[in-house]
């Protein structure tokens, strides 16, 4: 997949979003055609020609060097995750090597990773993929995001309950911030791998059937989402305010370990520890149907 509208639409945003005044330079009176800089102003202040950086910003990012691109994302002002996307799409565009494997592949989950996330019973754990794809989640994780999985589609895509499912909206207070996240991650994602056909097809399908979605994704935004804090209306229990950590698995690339917990002696860790014990009520529920079936029910359902 060529990616060069990409570079060319990201640094096209990111220069747009840099006044003269935030890098020294003279606003230019009425005389200023474009918002933010103009390209020769970002090749002076990078250190290269303009021809060249026009170039560039074409989408023929191949071969440059990390200094240059290095040289570029501070003229630009990037912060951490725009110049690591920056970077990302430099990658991507470079040709494969003779028997390089140009696509990376589906990112499998180990069983001693699934273990590890249905051992943390006091906290709310999911494994996800580039894509938001429920890769793994524990059974306190599965009670908060229970409305996502009410849709019966498999795995259940984090950014496809955001942007198609109306509840989203009262389930997220911040739902504005939410959605922006989900954006900036699949664009973060796409930067990684250009060449991952469900992802394509994610975000053919959100910006199909989501005038919000086709919104946010023409700003190009990316994020690192590493650590923070996020609002939850939860239908059973209200309003949390729960701590996340995000911790990238070295061994599965591109799967990360999510992790939520509440401040203690909050309102939000009594809403948690009400949520672990609907959880278990839901779950003894549901063995007590299956030990109630006929074996060969049973045995069909579990299929």
């Amino acid at each position: 997949m060529d990616n060069r509208a990409e570079i060319r639409e990201f640094l096209v945003s990111r220069r747009a979003k840099v006044t003269p005044e935030q890098v020294g330079l003279p606003a230019g009176g009425g005389t200023r055609r474009v918002p933010g800089l103009r390209r020769e102003e970002v090749a002076v202040l990078a250190g290269v020609s303009t021809d060249w950086y026009v170039r560039l910003e074409k989408g023929h990012i191949s071969g440059v060097s990390d200094d240059v691109l290095d040289a570029v994302a501070r003229a630009l002002q990037l912060d951490e995750a725009e110049r690591a996307h920056l970077f990302d799409l430099a990658r991507a565009a470079r040709p494969a090597r003779p028997g390089q494997q140009r696509r990376r592949g589906k990112a499998q989950l180990r069983p001693s990773v699934a273990r590890i996330v249905d051992s943390m019973t006091t906290t709310a754990a999911f494994v996800r993929n580039g894509r938001l794809d429920l890769l793994a989640i524990n059974a306190l994780g599965r009670a908060l995001y229970s409305p996502v999985f009410d849709a019966p589609a498999r795995p259940a895509n984090l950014a496809r309950f955001n942007f198609l499912d109306p509840r989203a909206r009262d389930f997220y207070p911040d739902w504005d911030d939410a959605a922006h996240t989900s954006v900036a991650l699949l664009h973060t994602e796409a930067g990684r791998d250009p060449h991952d056909r469900d992802l394509t097809d994610l975000v053919g399908e959100l910006a199909t059937r989501s005038p919000e979605f086709r919104t946010l994704w023409a700003g190009h935004d990316v994020r690192l989402h590493n650590t923070g804090t996020k609002k939850f209306h939860h239908p059973v229990v209200g309003r949390l305010e729960l701590t996340y950590e995000g911790m990238a698995l070295p061994a599965d690339p591109g799967l990360t370990l999510t992790a939520y917990t509440a401040e203690p002696g909050s309102p939000s860790e009594d809403a948690l520890r009400l949520l672990a014990s609907w959880a278990a009520t839901i779950a003894t529920e549901d063995d007590a149907e299956a030990a109630d079936l006929p074996d060969h029910t049973a045995a069909n359902k579990d299929r």
